[in-house]
């Protein structure tokens, strides 16, 4: 989440500047531990300054995550294609992407899936709506694949929260410079998406897509 405000209206490049001085301190402090002048001061603002473009520091988290959840959810359903592409070679591709995005993007995915309890009732509920959709779109990849024979999965549900589960869950432990790439890492985490789905012949992680 690093936008360029270069070309926004002042206001808005205002806006972007204290999201992303949001993201720093939210990632440093967490959001309990983070105070609005920690945020203006990271932005170069002053505390009243803040109040000027943004209700509250509540409010700053929502943004974020809504932005975060949304562009999971756009990302997913790029990913899986159109609904009469091979079953196993578009689990292979959506499950790459979102690990690549997740190791890609650790910072704000950290704060966008675990800080959610920190959001007030409204906003965890839209957020909520918006990550139930993104299952959904993952279960009827699964349950696709065991119509079609592809996939030997009992319980497709299950299969879809353990797979999403498993791709968030690199913005916790995934650092830069580390032991992988975040290819590396995507690339594994296809492979076993593959093996949890019980993919029958798997096809080779370079075929196109």
């Amino acid at each position: 989440m690093n936008p360029d405000t270069s070309d926004l209206p002042r206001a808005d490049a205002t806006r972007a500047r204290l999201l992303e001085a949001a993201v720093a301190a939210f990632a440093e402090k967490g959001f309990r531990g983070t105070t609005t002048r920690d945020i203006a001061a990271a932005a170069g603002m002053s505390p009243a300054a803040l109040y000027v473009h943004h209700k509250s520091k509540e409010e700053l988290l929502y943004l974020i995550s809504k932005a975060g959840h949304e562009s999971t959810l756009q990302l997913v359903q790029d990913a899986i294609g159109p609904a009469d592409d091979e079953p196993t070679a578009a689990l292979r591709r959506v499950i790459h992407d979102f690990a690549a995005s997740h190791a890609r993007g650790q910072t704000v995915a950290r704060i966008v899936n675990y800080e959610l309890n920190s959001l007030t009732d409204e906003h965890l509920t839209e957020i909520k709506q918006i990550r139930h959709r993104t299952e959904a779109e993952i279960r009827a990849l699964v349950e696709r694949g065991v119509a079609a024979g592809d996939f030997d999965a009992p319980d497709p549900r299950m299969a879809a929260v353990a797979l999403l589960s498993l791709g968030i869950d690199i913005a916790r432990w995934y650092h830069d410079g580390g032991r992988w790439s975040p290819e590396d890492v995507a690339d594994q985490y296809a492979a076993m998406a593959l093996r949890i789905v019980g993919a029958r012949s798997p096809r080779s992680p370079h075929s196109p897509r």
